[in-house]
């Protein structure tokens, strides 16, 4: 393994730690400090700002008008829409069940494709996706006897919305999003994000302990951790990974997300070990590896 290849490992092994870090971490936020569209202001007018001073030093790019139309729509439903899911589905279930969730992005990538783009499914993608299906709906029928959540039917499913318009914003982006770099395309999804939720937040101002008189450094550092690492720092480790390793190596990674978020939140309580988390766990997992292999093949 030569040097760039190392780097390329600890570049999307750090990006996917962070992102498991960051489903606690967003818990605790939602549960102390800012309501979910003000998390998502925060989070969005946050990297904006970074990313367009990261750009002025880096050489400009000119993005066509269709193409900047492309991005900021389909950041608009990646981000705005997507991510303040993920927010009002942390408020009702754990982050544990909401990142199994998310482990099903390919297998609802493939599943999507196939009802949008009419791409064929053969034996082995229809087998992973009957597994992922599985994994939900053994969470679903559990949580709906006995969940830890404040109402984890309906966090589960807001997770799942979430995760199906981040895969259409992919489906829709994919081709313009190989034209630009990342800090490009980012400064204007969050940018536009930023617009658009801003008149939505203003009235909850007031709702938001983090910035009131109650505020505190801890829930400062928390909301700096989002903002920097959670949303900047990930967005141009994955891009640097993918310069040296293969799609199928960092897709792999992915499955590390589970793993951080669910250790980190049974550790700080905002979890309890149950029987059918494992065993989910291993349904979605086990999909998520079956279709990425399957994908990668074809």
């Amino acid at each position: 393994m030569d040097k760039h290849q190392l780097q390329g490992h600890a570049a999307v092994l750090l990006a996917n730690t962070i992102f498991g870090l960051g489903v606690p971490v967003t818990a605790v936020l939602l549960s102390k400090w800012v309501t979910p569209l003000g998390y998502m202001l925060t989070r969005c007018m946050g990297a904006a700002l970074i990313f367009w001073i990261i750009s002025l030093f880096l050489p400009k790019e000119k993005v066509k008008g269709c193409d900047l139309a492309v991005i900021i729509s389909g950041g608009l439903l990646g981000v705005v829409v997507s991510q303040t899911l993920t927010a009002w589905a942390l408020v009702y279930t754990t982050p544990v069940y909401f990142s199994l969730i998310a482990t099903l992005t390919p297998v609802a990538t493939m599943a999507l494709s196939a009802l949008l783009l009419h791409e064929g499914i053969n034996s082995k993608g229809m087998a992973g996706l009957l597994l992922g299906i599985a994994g939900a709906v053994l969470m679903v029928v559990v949580n709906g006897q006995s969940g830890t959540g404040k109402n984890d039917l309906l966090g589960i499913f807001l997770a799942l919305l979430s995760l199906l318009t981040w895969v259409i914003y992919l489906i829709i982006t994919r081709k313009v999003s190989g034209h630009y770099s990342s800090v490009t395309q980012m400064k204007w999804v969050f940018l536009a994000s930023s617009v658009v939720l801003l008149p939505f937040t203003l009235p909850e101002f007031g709702q938001q302990r983090l910035y009131s008189s109650a505020w505190q450094w801890s829930g400062v550092a928390e909301m700096a951790f989002i903002v920097v690492f959670a949303t900047v720092a990930g967005y141009f480790a994955l891009p640097f990974a993918m310069r040296y390793l293969s799609a199928t190596t960092v897709s792999i990674y992915t499955n590390l997300q589970p793993v951080v978020a669910s250790v980190v939140a049974i550790n700080i309580g905002q979890d309890t070990l149950t029987w059918d988390k494992p065993v989910s766990g291993l349904l979605v997992l086990m999909s998520a590896w079956i279709v990425t292999q399957n994908v990668v093949k074809r």
